[in-house]
């Protein structure tokens, strides 16, 4: 670990009065220096443990408006970060109680950017006498079960009977959605029988969170169950999770029934609904279906969101047109002033990547970058691959990544490997083989 001295920034921020942050930077830059991205990391890093939250905030906040690098997701996210523990902080200087609300938005924070520092906010609250909220258990449970930490997740559960607190119709949705993708289907059935109740016509709002639930599970007769206790008298919220639902089971036909028949009670529908058939056709393949639902959409007055944008380009990268694919993506979020989906862009640098088409992946990894989208290894992975589909060596790689604060895996680290021109214990073809 470098101490202040060896890095001159760090030193810099510490010396640099509260509130004199903006005028000390302008200084330094002026005198000459730069600014590295990896430097930045470990400044950041060093003033939060310090506990310098302010200042790290104001260093991010002045690169942001100087345009002296680009800010990244991540960045953003560190962002947010530190206004939040700032924030925090604060509360705690003036003398205002911590209660659970304010421990849930920092929890609720965390569980999006940094789930590491969910056990400090635990000790925090721990510290301060705050006893967790249902929606305080709920957070817990969805991290755990997230990362597929199932006895971790129980144990959240444990605490949380033992505590007195009653589960709602959500939170034992959240459990049952995470045994059911652990693979767990018996204690997921079990959770969705008693969600059921001893009556599922009186208890309706039941259905609409368990349709997709029985549809995860591959049940079809209990989605059609569900249904039928809402299609005479459908409720919007009701329509939407069968059209999911029974997309989800591959029953295009019925999911456009529930899509159709919806016309019948209400005149128009905004552009959820018919994002939600949309993302059937997608992931179903159905192309010339997708093409004629967006026209009907732009017919209908419906605006393109970025969920339409994505499973258009899903659409026709599953046809071969990756071309056309782009052409849309840029072409309707730039008309739409939308940002697009992660997702969007991952699909044509996956299908050029297997191409082995390096210029293309090059291009639309750039154009991630230029979203914001800079802080995932998924991305690079990916990149990684075009050059090892297209039998070429890699220069610098190692080197892009560092810039960039992140780190290799195992499999990008066997990627490297495969494609530094300096190895010669693993070449390319026997990755291909």
């Amino acid at each position: 670990m470098k101490k202040a001295s060896q890095s001159p920034l760090l030193k810099v921020m510490l010396e640099a009065p509260r509130n004199g942050v903006s005028g000390t930077l302008k200084k330094w830059l002026d005198g000459g220096n730069t600014f590295d991205r990896s430097d930045i990391f470990y400044v950041i890093m060093n003033l939060r443990k310090r506990k310098f939250y302010f200042k790290a905030l104001q260093l991010l906040e002045w690169l942001e408006d100087s345009k002296v690098i680009d800010l990244g997701e991540r960045d953003y996210a560190s962002r947010l970060d530190l206004k939040s523990e700032e924030v925090f902080n604060k509360m705690k200087d003036l003398g205002f109680p911590v209660t659970v609300f304010a421990i849930n938005q920092l929890l609720l924070l965390y569980k999006r950017v940094d789930k590491k520092k969910i056990a400090d906010v635990l000790a925090k609250m721990e510290k301060e006498n705050v006893k967790p909220s249902l929606f305080t258990y709920k957070l817990l449970v969805d991290t755990k079960g997230a990362i597929r930490d199932i006895a971790g997740m129980e144990k959240v559960v444990e605490s949380m009977q033992a505590e007195g607190v009653e589960p709602d119709l959500l939170f034992q949705a959240t459990i049952a959605k995470h045994y059911i993708f652990a693979g767990h289907r018996e204690k997921a059935e079990a959770i969705l029988e008693s969600m059921e109740g001893g009556d599922i016509k009186g208890n309706r709002n039941a259905c609409k969170i368990l349709l997709p639930l029985y549809a995860f599970l591959g049940k079809k007769d209990d989605v059609e169950r569900m249904w039928q206790v809402c299609e005479a008298n459908p409720r919007l919220d009701e329509c939407l999770s069968a059209i999911e639902s029974f997309g989800r089971l591959g029953d295009v036909e019925r999911a456009e029934k529930v899509f159709e028949d919806m016309f019948a009670t209400w005149k128009t529908l905004s552009s959820k609904f018919y994002n939600a058939l949309m993302k059937v056709y997608a992931d179903q393949n159905l192309f010339k279906k997708g093409k004629e639902l967006a026209k009907r959409m732009d017919e209908d007055g419906c605006r393109l969101g970025i969920s339409t944008i994505d499973s258009l380009v899903k659409l026709y990268v599953g046809a071969g047109e990756v071309d056309k694919a782009e052409s849309i993506l840029h072409k309707l979020s730039k008309s739409n002033k939308m940002k697009p989906q992660y997702s969007s862009y991952l699909m044509l640098l996956d299908t050029y990547s297997k191409k082995g088409d390096i210029h293309n992946s090059e291009k639309v990894f750039d154009q991630l970058r230029q979203m914001g989208y800079n802080g995932r290894v998924r991305q690079y992975q990916l990149l990684l691959n075009a050059y090892v589909h297209a039998k070429t060596p890699v220069y610098g790689f190692r080197e892009r990544m560092k810039a960039d604060n992140i780190f290799p895996n195992s499999v990008i680290a066997s990627l490297l490997a495969a494609t530094d021109p300096f190895n010669k214990k693993k070449t390319l073809s026997d990755m291909l083989e």
